[in-house]
């Protein structure tokens, strides 16, 4: 007994002795911690970015599609799953740490030889046995401990995988709502184009009619105006359909997608510019990173659960039971029989392939760190790309409001002059198909805007608590 409490202590003390690397967390490039390169005043600025950005557009509406979205997206319910799935792993192999019973009991009717019987003894009948026995396996080397690790890994992963998955639904519920909304715009300013050029069509016939132009120009403002005419049908399709993604976003049917959703007309605008923060607040904000450090992590411990199994295996168990030839007789004070004592297992035989799984673990550890190394640099690479096209965008639109500013006074001008009979009317029309294009191009620009800011925000990432 004396042997036994010595060994076992002695067990305990060394139980905190896991075999294998301690994960580290990796170093993500230098470059990564300074300010972003694409950064520019008036369009960004350094302070911090809000994981919530979507209210920098100070619009109830997308407020709350946003929160119906992240409460009922099935992207989301999905995630939410895999957590839970990732949380069961874990108190799986949290259970490792806890005693291991098992209850046993048989009957079985016989006869023995008469060799191998007493005298006068019934060499026929039954036989019942029962017991209870009990393990423990002291992690001596660190096998359960590593594998308590990578679940943490694995959990911790699955939970920035959700995260994830609420910057995507966040993101695409804004784009599909500020898709809807430069739709309608877009379409306001086509029937506008259209009512004009219905004016010139007009105001082209009655010359025509007194002979100051010809009919060939009344077709030709006519032709342009059916030209722009065809583009309602499409942008009314655009804006169908960024509407049913919108519902669909929402975990709802297209059909019960509230009539509010739709009733925006104007394209999403920020009135400030946006705030990004800095390249080591990115790293440290986007959940794409943290999943993959977490699965890193969880790569790293096991490697320690497949090295303990190059050590033997040291389990405390007992057991207690009786065997009688009767009912009455178990339950009797029959004999009783126990058993205590340290169980020691090492499986030589498969050292081989004890140590080929030592270097599958070690390998799928070197592709999560390549994968985080690849990750750090994605990340980068989409929130440059970004801010660069965010900034151009705003660039061409200073442009094209300059150009639909000009159309605008040419338009004003050749009008009044054809009225007057001093241009013709292939002037006249140059000059309305240039206001027209410019009309529909500042649209489109404003819509593209809109469009950048989502996939900016989108590549700032954010975090949530929820889980």
């Amino acid at each position: 007994m004396r042997l036994l409490l010595t060994t076992t202590v002695s067990a305990l003390m060394l139980s905190a002795c896991a075999v294998g690397p301690d994960f580290a967390p990796p170093t993500p490039p230098s470059a990564a911690s300074g300010p972003l390169l694409s950064v520019r005043e008036g369009v960004t600025t350094p302070a911090p970015a809000d994981p919530e950005w979507w209210r920098l557009y100070k619009d109830p509406v997308l407020d709350g599609l946003v929160a119906d979205a992240l409460a009922a997206n099935t992207d989301v319910r999905v995630a939410a799953a895999r957590i839970a799935k990732a949380r069961a792993s874990l108190r799986e192999v949290r259970g490792d740490r806890l005693p291991s019973t098992n209850l046993s009991a048989g009957a079985t009717y016989g006869r023995v030889s008469e060799s191998q019987t007493l005298s006068g003894a019934d060499r026929e009948g039954w036989q019942i046995d029962g017991g209870l026995t009990v393990g423990y396996e002291i992690d001596l080397f660190g096998r359960v401990s590593r594998g308590v690790e990578a679940a943490r890994g694995d959990l911790a992963a699955a939970e920035a995988d959700a995260d994830a998955v609420r910057v995507t639904v966040a993101a695409e519920t804004a784009r599909a709502y500020a898709d809807a909304a430069s739709a309608a715009e877009r379409l306001s300013v086509a029937r506008h184009i259209v009512d004009l050029l219905d004016q010139s069509v007009a105001l082209t016939a009655r010359r025509a009619e007194v002979g100051l132009t010809t009919k060939l120009d009344t077709a030709r403002v006519a032709a342009l105006r059916d030209q722009r005419r065809a583009d309602i049908p499409a942008i009314a399709a655009e804006r169908d359909a960024a509407l049913f993604r919108l519902a669909t976003l929402t975990g709802r049917a297209p059909a019960d997608l509230p009539p509010i959703a739709g009733e925006r007309q104007t394209t999403l605008r920020l009135d400030q510019p946006i705030p990004v923060g800095d390249g080591a607040a990115l790293l440290a904000r986007r959940p794409d990173i943290a999943a993959a450090e977490r699965r890193l992590a969880a790569a790293t411990a096991r490697i320690g659960v497949a090295t303990a199994d190059l050590y033997p295996r040291i389990s405390l168990g007992g057991s207690i039971g009786q065997t009688s030839t009767g009912l009455g007789d178990l339950f009797g004070g029959g004999p009783l029989r126990w058993l205590l004592g340290p169980l020691i297992s090492w499986n030589f035989p498969n050292q081989e392939a004890v140590r080929a799984r030592i270097d599958g673990a070690e390998a799928d550890s070197q592709a999560a760190l390549a994968d985080f190394d690849g990750t750090v640099l994605r990340a980068l690479e989409e929130t440059e790309t970004a801010l660069s096209a965010y900034a151009h965008l705003l660039d061409r639109r200073t442009a094209l409001q300059s150009a639909r500013d000009q159309a605008e006074t040419a338009v004003r001008i050749t009008r009044a002059q054809q009225r007057e009979g001093a241009i013709d009317g292939l002037e006249a029309l140059d000059a309305e198909r240039t206001f027209a294009e410019a009309e529909a191009s500042l649209a489109l620009a404003d819509a593209r805007i809109a469009d950048a800011q989502v996939d900016l925000f989108r590549a700032l990432g954010g975090r949530w608590s929820q889980g």
